[in-house]
């Protein structure tokens, strides 16, 4: 009995740890786009509408040169290293706070680690999925997995700034 009633403890002892370490994880920001500046994304992109069937752009495109390095803007666990249709070739990592940060259009994926810090090697800039023939760049978003309800606002879509942040306030700071 005494070794059924631990491994209750143990069940929840774990995803607890793991919640805590992920938020308690220090933020490391930076852009993700090696050699880039402010110059280099036009801020008034985010949200900005009518952007094709995702209707707001829900993050911004850093351009640069096609092979550019791109890197991790922040520490993560990767969550998905693949395609998408609209993406392309994307990175998706889970940050601290619970933040998931989405790297899209990459030439090419160049680092198959699972835990990555920030600066560590992502991938190259490109123009695959959806941005196949336009300037090579990385479409950059943030996603909060935890909800900011005051953020809603009567924009198009604005329910969703919950979760959607702009990227430009925190690469930025």
């Amino acid at each position: 009995m005494i070794q059924r009633t631990w491994l209750k403890k143990k069940r929840l002892l774990i995803p607890l740890t793991v919640i805590l370490v992920v938020l308690m994880i220090p933020n490391h920001w930076r852009i993700p786009v090696v050699g880039a500046t402010q110059n280099d994304w036009n801020a008034q992109t985010f949200w900005y509408e009518h952007w094709g069937s995702s209707v707001t752009h829900k993050g911004i495109d850093i351009f640069g040169n096609k092979g550019d390095p791109v890197v991790a803007a922040n520490h993560g666990i990767l969550l998905y290293r693949g395609q998408l249709s609209k993406g392309g070739n994307v990175v998706v990592l889970l940050g601290p706070e619970w933040k998931i940060h989405y790297y899209a259009h990459l030439d090419s994926i160049t680092n198959d680690s699972w835990i990555y810090f920030s600066g560590d090697a992502i991938g190259t800039l490109g123009d695959s999925g959806n941005a196949q023939g336009k300037q090579p760049h990385v479409h950059f978003s943030i996603v909060s997995l935890l909800p900011y309800l005051w953020r809603i606002d009567s924009s198009t879509q604005g329910w969703k700034k919950i979760v959607y942040l702009n990227p430009i306030d925190y690469i930025t700071e």
